[in-house]
């Protein structure tokens, strides 16, 4: 009866006219408040497209806050310990929630967290599923087709015509049109089924059907098709998928973040298990068959992949004369728009065979194993570097794991260790933690060998791969009034071998700070301070004395923020970004200031954005995130003097249809050219277009 009195109040306190059983109305993300605050800092080597993907998958298939696990709810991101602890007890005391307005009612959870993970969340039960499913298949709500079409209008060198050199060289060129062409398919419902296929076709690739060349129409073809609980099988998937499973030493697919201002729950990642592939990127995938099959606390998981990828061979003749061809370099762009990029497609294949237990001990206590087999198609002999001697090389690599999750109280304890087919080991150590109601911590240390070799690892590091390095991280949040917030983190990290641009070993660390205050709903203001001090190679000067030098590049950068709502339908926000790079005692500069502004009807919607920015040179480029349409992404650096302006708008034309259509350029006022090599434009602007329809085929 007081759990009812109390839904009863909530429910009468906000105006709402809705039964207990009706659901909040799903808002749309935020997605540049989210992104900036969950993601890693920008960067060139960070892989944000398949992280994007991922978030909104996370988005369209929610977790039950009713039926999910600590696991499930920690993988979110977007609660503290004492937050899930919180719900997990008010689950057990009074049952399940009867709406998503009864959130107000379990203690720690306030405003701001619970319109942060509405979007990701739901009290419907997706596994009940009375009609057979190739009915559920057929009028599946959620079936969409997308097409996008996008293009730079300026001409770039590739599209010119050829032309010869003095010594008689025909120069390379690109051998398709400058279209950039998008198409996919999908159908799902969340913890049931998920069906589709993705085609990709970049810009200067050729729309042609050539069996020598592995080129059939669209330059990549991706499809996959999953099944949820059926039966005592968890997941069942066929066509391309990834994993997840312990801290991502040996899969480390998914919704995996890292350093970014929300500093205490991305530290850790998440066993979510096999998850459908869907991106457009053209490695770091399985292709093949995966299942995980369930028995009261334990879990199997078998997965089986063989895929083809990208990458230059060479021959090599042995004492007897034979022949042999080796793989020299992957190529990881999925490019393929000049006969030397051709060559490179499909050169050989990777074989895959893994496995993963998990036992659930306790509701407190999981703990599991990883294997995975991976065996390529021809020898993998990279060119020697000075910084890659312990780089993995040969035919085959194998590599096993033992990974835990234990929650004491509002302390979450999380590792793993891994140990790969050269000996070279990898583990992670960390806590997260809610000393209090006001005071989150994390802390987490790594360590992996220089010959540590992991595939498809993704566990939290400073580089793009957990390879030759050692670190600790801590990580600060503190609520000290309802309405502000500050979170700081800071990482010290050491490479014990030499790496790319940097052929020595290093001591470097890295800090941020952020200070958030939101008055009300209709206002948000945040400062962030961020500075880095990384090693780094001199040029080299040819003189003997300059060789291998390397100098301290110390990097500090500042973000102002003002998000102001205005009405219901207007929306404006203000930013003004700085950074200094200081390298031997050389300083260099940057600014941009950035005006958004956003209007929202019933069935369009308009943003649109004007920038200035003005840096001394690329090492002081600024990274800023910009709005596009639908499930595209995008992170450009700024670096020159010029300004930047784009328009998005969105037009319901019918239940069924929506469109969207982006036009964006950036004028330069320091130079005559922009980019280099093929990519190149004679002039001083870049003027770029994207054209995206979704059609919805059973609404």
């Amino acid at each position: 009866m007081g759990r009812l009195i109390v839904i009863v109040l909530i429910l009468v306190f906000l105006g709402i006219q809705y039964s207990f059983s009706q659901q909040v109305p799903k808002p749309e993300i935020d997605l540049e408040s989210l992104i900036e605050r969950l993601f890693p800092i920008p960067e060139e080597d960070v892989d944000y497209e398949r992280i994007y993907e991922v978030l909104l998958q996370l988005y369209l298939n929610p977790i039950n806050l009713n039926k999910a696990n600590y696991e499930a709810l920690q993988a979110m991101y977007l609660l503290t310990p004492s937050q899930i602890d919180a719900l997990l007890i008010y689950r057990s005391q009074f049952g399940d929630l009867l709406s998503l307005y009864e959130l107000q009612a379990i203690p720690e959870f306030d405003s701001e967290t619970i319109n942060r993970i509405i979007p990701f969340v739901t009290l419907e039960d997706g596994e009940k599923r009375t009609e057979p499913f190739w009915k559920r298949l057929r009028n599946e709500e959620q079936t969409y087709l997308i097409v996008r079409h996008r293009r730079v209008w300026e001409k770039r060198k590739g599209f010119s015509p050829t032309d010869t050199s003095s010594t008689g060289r025909i120069s390379s060129r690109y051998l398709g049109d400058p279209n950039d062409l998008y198409l996919r398919f999908r159908t799902q419902h969340s913890r049931d089924f998920s069906f589709g296929f993705t085609l990709d076709k970049d810009a200067g690739e050729q729309f042609t059907w050539d069996h020598p060349s592995r080129r059939y129409g669209f330059n990549f073809f991706s499809f996959h098709f999953q099944r949820y609980q059926v039966g005592k099988w968890k997941t069942l998937a066929l066509g391309d998928f990834q994993a997840s499973f312990g801290q991502g030493l040996v899969f480390g697919a998914g919704y995996t973040l890292g350093k970014g201002a929300e500093t205490v729950p991305t530290i850790r990642r998440s066993s979510v298990g096999i998850l459908p592939y869907t991106a457009s990127l053209e490695w770091g995938f399985f292709r093949g068959g995966a299942a995980t099959y369930q028995h009261k606390n334990w879990e199997f998981t078998a997965l089986a992949s063989s895929v083809p990828r990208d990458g230059r061979s060479i021959e090599l003749m042995d004492s007897l004369e034979t022949e042999n061809f080796t793989i020299n370099s992957f190529n990881q762009s999925g490019l393929h728009r000049t006969p030397s990029e051709i060559s490179t497609k499909n050169q050989f294949r990777e074989y895959n065979i893994g496995t993963a237990i998990q036992f659930q001990a306790n509701s407190k206590l999981r703990f599991g194993s990883t294997f995975l087999y991976t065996q390529f198609s021809q020898e993998w002999i990279p060119t020697k570097r000075l910084y890659n001697q312990f780089e993995f090389q040969g035919q085959s690599n194998h590599m096993g794991s033992l990974y835990f999750n234990y929650n004491w109280k509002n302390f979450l304890f999380f590792g793993e260790s891994a140990l790969s087919k050269s000996g070279g080991n990898g583990s992670v150590l960390g806590l997260i933690a809610s000393l209090s109601s006001q005071v989150d911590i994390s802390m987490l240390w790594r360590n992996y060998d220089k010959n540590f070799h992991s595939f498809y690892g993704n566990a939290f590091a400073e580089s793009s791969r957990p390879i030759n390095e050692r670190g600790i991280y801590f990580g600060l949040e503190i609520r000290p009034i309802k309405k502000w917030k500050f979170n700081a983190y800071y990482d010290f990290f050491r490479f014990p071998w030499l790496k790319y641009r940097l052929y020595n070993p290093s001591f470097e660390n890295e800090w941020l700070s952020r200070l958030s205050f939101q008055p009300s709903k209709s206002l948000q203001v945040f400062l962030q301070y961020r500075q880095e001090q990384k090693d780094r190679n001199l040029p080299d000067l040819n003189e003997p004395q300059s060789t291998y030098q390397s100098a301290t590049v110390r990097r500090q950068n500042g973000l102002f923020n003002l998000d102001y709502r205005i009405s219901k339908n207007l929306f404006i926000r203000s930013r003004v970004w700085w950074s200094q790079v200081t390298i031997q005692s050389q300083k260099r500069n940057g600014l941009m200031v950035v005006q958004d502004i956003r209007l929202d009807q019933n069935r369009w919607k308009i943003t649109a954005r004007y920038a200035l920015f003005d840096t001394d040179d690329y090492d002081s480029r600024i990274y800023a995130f910009e709005n596009h349409v639908l499930w595209t992404f995008s992170i450009p650096a700024f670096s020159g003097q010029g300004q930047r302006y784009y328009l998005i708008g969105e037009y319901d034309v019918s239940r069924k249809l929506r469109l969207y259509f982006r036009w964006a350029r950036t004028t330069y006022i320091d130079r005559e050219k922009i980019s280099s090599g093929l990519q190149e434009i004679k002039g001083n602007r870049q003027s770029e277009t994207t054209l995206l329809l979704r059609y919805y085929l059973n609404r």
